[in-house]
């Protein structure tokens, strides 16, 4: 039986951007009314952190500081995947020295690896560090999906901890769960799913709207954790507008909108991410209005 690295809501967290640096004073500021909003953990340098635009030297510092300024107070989960595995061994051993408590690590994007590629990569990594392991499945980004047969035979790694499922593919999840049992947590990669896969037995969620809403975020993961899935999806349903609007434009566009309109300091996108379209600014706007936001 493998404990989770986490259990409840994790906000994949922005990077806040100051010119061509990090805003570390901001970065701070999110961080701590993250935690006393209620989130469980924090997942740092992820897709919604920007991690694609980022060096290895700012990613590697992002999640040290990170680290430290969280200073135990819940999990700090770095983001540390490649298409490259050495690049991913690099950022996971780094992270593991700054003292991440798991390590998310994305599907090799581009190359599009076979399922046996995919066991080698990971496996690789895995013999190497001694931190968890949270695997990413997102073919909408990646075109490449693990199938449950793989996750089964990577489930055997002792160092693998489970997987961040954000295909959308309930039977590939309900098959997963299935074949695996406690060996292998799930948690959900998509933040309108949440309650549907911790009904099927998922840990939780890394979540993009726990930016905008952490304390809502928190609360849905903890009445699933307590069997009130009605009252767990009466609450999701009450943001699920407000979800949607997150994902009108590629993440983190509208997220890191919404914090700035927000108050929340969350600075610049890096191109080749750009402003949102008027029209869905408004929509976005909208949404935030209806759930109290703005």
């Amino acid at each position: 039986m493998k404990t989770p690295v986490f259990t409840g809501s994790s906000v994949a967290v922005v990077t806040p951007y100051d010119g061509d640096g990090i805003d570390y004073p901001a970065l701070a500021g999110i961080i701590d009314w993250q935690i006393e909003q209620g989130t469980n953990a924090i997942t740092v340098c992820g897709t919604t952190g920007e991690s694609s635009t980022q060096s290895l030297e700012e990613h590697i510092r992002v999640v040290d500081f990170c680290v430290k300024h969280v200073n135990r107070r819940v999990k700090v989960v770095a983001g540390t995947g490649s298409n490259d595995t050495a690049a991913a061994l690099l950022l996971s051993a780094e992270a593991e020295k700054s003292g991440a408590d798991g390590l998310l690590i994305v599907t090799p994007y581009y190359n599009k690896a076979t399922q046996k590629g995919l066991i080698e990569h990971y496996t690789h990594i895995a013999d190497r560090v001694m931190t968890p392991i949270i695997m990413y499945n997102v073919p909408s980004r990646t075109s490449l999906s693990f199938t449950a047969a793989t996750y089964k035979e990577l489930s055997k790694h002792p160092n693998i901890n489970g997987v961040k499922e954000a295909s959308g593919s309930f039977p590939l999840i309900a098959q997963t769960v299935a074949l695996c049992g406690g060996e292998f947590n799930v948690w959900s990669g998509n933040d309108n799913e949440t309650v549907a896969m911790m009904a099927l037995g998922a840990a939780g969620v890394i979540s993009t709207s726990a930016n905008v809403i952490p304390s809502v975020m928190a609360e849905i993961t903890a009445r699933c954790l307590a069997g009130n899935f009605r009252e767990a999806t009466a609450l999701q349903s009450e943001y699920l507008e407000l979800m949607d609007a997150l994902f009108l434009e590629v993440n983190p566009i509208p997220v890191k909108t919404a914090l700035n309109l927000m108050g929340k300091k969350a600075g610049k996108l890096r191109l080749p991410l750009c402003e949102m379209e008027p029209r869905n600014l408004e929509k976005l706007k909208s949404a935030m209005a209806k759930s109290g936001l703005l």
